[in-house]
């Protein structure tokens, strides 16, 4: 028998089901664990969660969710769904890979290690931060300018860096219309990084011009958002800092004599992919509609294509930790993957050991394998915005472009980013963004796995030679998220290293194990993350043997009513200088504190190595 496909309905023996039906389904989850009495539209926002920039994700997005001005076309205004009308389906997009050893000689063995092996361009740190602009010639060597491209991140320096490469070319006759790349200019980039001036925005228009007249693939400037994001902003904040350095880099090209296809055509974006891929993928979408935007407003013929974008994006800093750094390759592989379906043009994975120092050659291979397996195993760039579709992607770009839209305007309204970098309205803003990630990050409300949760106290450390000292001099702070608790863990490593012991707190349990272990595994997770060791045990007597001045009592409820004032006693008896409760303050009142979840973690662990005496 068969059955046409106009006859199939694989749903057709279900009944309809609308938002309304949802709801009331939800309305009994929530009422049945207790958690609201919430009803209708209440009920589904009981579930939502509230990210940065005022945006709010929900559990349910439908068709209503998408607005009604669409994302448009590949390669057409918006540029939502892309800047080029085949996206990365012919070669995927272009793998560029980081470098930024001081030797030049390692530093061209490692070159020609990726070019060799699945890198199509190169990111070359120049001048503070990297190799000396004198060697660029021995970094290049044996490398096909013709071929690979080049792009340039050299500070003040750029221009005199600007002039080796030019150097090169000419020697090794590459044709003027071969070259690709882009000299990396970014005034604006190098004082939000720095606090000063130190490249002239005249000298980064006269190398525009150079680049328009004579070297039609390469360009000249870098709207680099990455110094806003290792300082801590929000995804809006990013977007909005990098628009209004674009637009200034467009009225400083127009006003040199380019028009304003030219000028566009002379800038390449980069933006930080973290491991919400949701939000990166979203973020990149939104970046295009807003600067297709503002190009449009700036009088470019929508038809010209000057809006469509060009993105460089790199893994974030902000997410790379120092301890039990393999898990970066886990982030840098969803960062990447994000970064490939929100259709950046060009991609960086940082290697997993970028926290540490120079990368290992072993981490640089990881990195671009890592781009390689989702390129040509995954097939992860034969779809054109694969997100595309999705409501919550659509509804998630839209509101992001709004935030980041909004920001703008007020950097504009400010005078421009110049201005608003000069005033402090820049950093204060980022500055209070991250204060508040900051809670969330001490609270273990946004967890950090292998640090916050999951550490290994027995992990052996991954030693790299340190890197270069970047060029920064003032201007906005670098953070990452697992600074304060790697912090914590540092006056461990050095009590160890001091007394040959880690600081120690005693678990003491009360009950059988079905009933302590949920709050002892708590407890033990925590303490951990700040690199206190934990020995569990029952009785005031076992404490005594166990070497700790401090103790967490573990167990029910019940059990602390019923026992916990008396071993909190005991305890104290034995010599315990804190005595804390798993659990609520109110669960055992004689206790000194109490740890749960949404606790502070950073200022319990921090008072508790003050107390048992751990090296600072």
């Amino acid at each position: 028998m068969t059955v046409s496909p106009e006859g199939l309905s694989l749903a057709a023996e279900f009944p309809g089901a609308t938002r309304e039906h949802w709801q009331r389904l939800v309305e009994g989850v929530l009422r049945k664990s207790g958690a609201s009495d919430a009803e209708g539209a209440q009920a589904e926002d009981a579930l939502a969660t509230q990210l940065q920039d005022g945006i709010r994700v929900h559990p349910l997005y439908t068709a209503a969710d998408a607005g009604s001005a669409g994302p448009g076309y590949p390669g057409l205004a918006p540029y939502v769904r892309g800047g080029r009308a085949e996206g990365s389906v012919g070669s995927g997009w272009d793998v560029r890979q980081r470098h930024a050893d001081p030797d030049p000689a390692r530093a061209n063995a490692a070159v020609l290690a990726d070019l060799e092996h699945g890198v199509g361009s190169l990111w070359l740190v120049l001048g503070a931060g990297g190799a000396p602009v004198a060697a660029l010639p021995q970094l290049l060597d044996g490398v096909y300018l013709d071929l690979a491209g080049v792009v340039l991140d050299a500070g003040a320096e750029t221009g005199a860096a600007a002039e080796q490469l030019f150097r090169v070319h000419r020697e090794r006759g590459v044709p003027a219309h071969a070259v690709l790349g882009n000299l990396g200019a970014d005034p604006l980039g190098l004082r939000a990084r720095t606090g000063a001036a130190g490249l002239d925005q005249a000298e980064a228009s006269a190398l525009a011009l150079r680049c328009a007249a004579d070297h039609p693939g390469l360009r000249a400037l870098t709207v680099d958002a990455l110094p806003y994001h290792d300082a801590g902003a929000s995804p809006a904040q990013e977007l909005g800092c990098s628009l209004a350095t674009g637009v200034g880099y467009l009225r400083a090209l127009t006003d040199a004599g380019l028009g304003v296809e030219q000028a566009a055509g002379q800038l390449e974006f980069r933006y930080a992919a973290t491991a919400d891929q949701f939000l990166t993928i979203a973020k990149l979408r939104a970046a295009r509609r807003i600067w297709g935007r503002a190009v449009r407003a700036c009088g470019a013929p929508s038809a010209s294509g000057a809006g469509a974008q060009r993105q460089h994006a790199v893994t974030s800093a902000v997410m790379a930790t120092e301890r039990d750094p393999w898990v970066n390759i886990l982030r840098g592989t969803l960062a990447c993957m994000a970064a490939g379906v929100g259709g950046a043009d060009a991609v960086t994975v940082q290697p997993f050991d970028s926290a540490l120092g120079l990368p290992d050659a072993f981490a640089r291979r990881v990195a671009r394998n890592t781009q390689s397996i989702l390129v040509e195993e995954s097939h992860l760039a034969r779809v054109i915005d694969p997100a595309g579709g999705s409501w919550y992607v659509e509804q998630l770009t839209d509101e992001l472009a709004r935030a980041a839209w909004a920001w703008f305007q007020e950097i504009e309204r400010a005078g421009g980013q110049a201005a608003a970098l000069d005033s402090g309205l820049v950093g204060a803003r980022i500055a209070a963004t991250w204060a508040e990630r900051e809670a969330d990050l001490a609270t273990r409300r946004e967890p950090i796995t292998g640090v916050s949760e999951f550490p290994n106290l027995a992990e052996k450390p991954v030693l790299r030679e340190a890197a270069p000292a970047a060029e920064r001099t003032g201007g906005l702070p670098v953070v990452r998220r697992s600074q304060a608790f790697e912090a914590l863990r540092s006056r461990s490593d050095a009590e160890l290293a001091a007394t040959g012991r880690r600081p120690r707190l005693f678990l003491a349990t009360i009950g059988p194990a079905a009933v302590h272990t949920g709050r002892s595994s708590f407890a033990a997770n925590l303490f951990q993350a700040g690199g206190i060791e934990t020995v569990a045990g029952d009785g005031a007597e076992a404490f005594a043997a166990s070497g700790a001045t401090v103790a967490a009592v573990c167990s029910s409820d019940k059990l602390y009513a019923e026992q916990g004032e008396a071993l909190v006693a005991e305890l104290r008896a034995a010599g315990a200088r804190r005595v804390l409760v798993a659990g609520r303050p109110e669960a055992l009142p004689g206790a000194d504190g109490a740890v749960f979840t949404g606790c502070d973690a950073v200022a319990v662990l921090g008072s508790t190595l003050d107390l048992i005496g751990a090296v600072r």
